[in-house]
């Protein structure tokens, strides 16, 4: 599989502008989120269980030993970004927060930080932080989770924020120069292809860096887990999953960067889809499906090619 051939992938950029293979490892920093800690809600978003993709018993560690630990198990890479990615990780006092990255940076091996959070929960003194940090040379993105522009939906699975939050986040981070890099859920209950192109547009026009496409998850623990038991959920297959992700490539200029075209989650977390279990199978299923299709930014009449010896994942 050779996704830079028809994608602009984030691996393959950070390899023509580092010269090396750059890796995320993946950090825990102890961060709630207003959506389970009462300040907006009790329980999160309704398809969240954050277990399913992070390993919570790393929470206990520092920031130095989960990246250590983390590093030492990567064999193909000597150096990599700091990836805060459980919860809300821009939701805590600035000093905090400043304490917690620094500590990740201050490894020699760490060019920079991927930082997830929520558009609601990004305040100024934060993104000053990122900035600062941006300025002094490394690598900065601000990951957020947005998952479907469609305020309806917002409400539907318990966000609690809607898209002008997110609109508005953006363009206080583009006006300080940081790198945004928004994540979509595709297969949301309700949605159709023709609601992810209309989310689509909605973020390009805010202005975007960067994307992370993932199939909607049903995962022990949420609340989703409880309607789908009920029958009122049915995740998409396989295939309309490909079918979907394909086009919202093939309708993305060439300039963004995917970070992700897919995700996974582990058994026994995992409920549904099954082929979610298996990250490989939807990745080679998207490639096939752009270069039977087309690539990226080719539904916007951009025909071509990437050209790269590089054989990268997204990440």
């Amino acid at each position: 599989m050779q996704l830079h051939l028809v994608i602009n992938t984030f691996g393959a950029d950070l390899q023509r502008r580092y010269g090396e293979k750059i890796y995320k490892l993946t950090l825990h920093g102890g961060f709630t989120c207003p959506n389970r800690d009462g300040t907006l809600g009790r329980g999160g978003c309704t398809f969240c269980n954050v277990s399913s993709i992070i390993d919570e018993s790393i929470q206990v560690k520092s920031i130095h030993q989960q990246l250590a630990q983390q590093a030492n198990q990567m064999k193909k890479s000597k150096r990599y970004l700091a990836y805060f990615q459980a919860y809300t990780s821009t939701y805590a006092e600035v000093d905090k927060l400043r304490l917690m990255y620094q500590s990740a940076l201050a490894s020699a091996d760490i060019v920079g930080l991927c930082v997830g959070t929520r558009p609601d929960c990004v305040p100024n003194e934060a993104l000053t932080l990122l900035a600062e940090y941006q300025q002094q040379g490394y690598e900065v993105w601000l990951e957020l989770g947005l998952q479907t522009a469609n305020d309806h939906t917002q409400k539907r699975i318990n966000r609690g924020h809607n898209y002008a939050d997110y609109h508005y986040t953006v363009q206080k981070a583009r006006q300080l120069g940081i790198k945004v890099c928004t994540h979509l859920i595709i297969g949301l209950p309700g949605e159709t292809k023709r609601d992810n192109l209309s989310t689509l547009n909605q973020v390009l026009d805010s202005g975007v860096d960067g994307l992370k496409l993932h199939p909607l998850h049903i995962v022990e623990g949420s609340i989703m887990a409880q309607s789908w038991r009920a029958g009122r959920i049915t995740p998409l297959t396989l295939d309309e999953y490909v079918d979907i992700a394909g086009e919202l490539i093939r309708h993305t200029p060439k300039h963004i960067l995917f970070h992700r075209i897919s995700a996974n989650a582990r058994k026994p977390t995992l409920l549904a889809p099954e082929w979610c279990e298996n990250h490989w199978l939807s990745m080679n299923a998207v490639d096939k499906n752009l270069r039977q299709f087309g690539g990226q930014g080719q539904a916007l009449g951009d025909v071509y090619r990437f050209q790269s010896h590089l054989d990268v994942n997204c990440e």
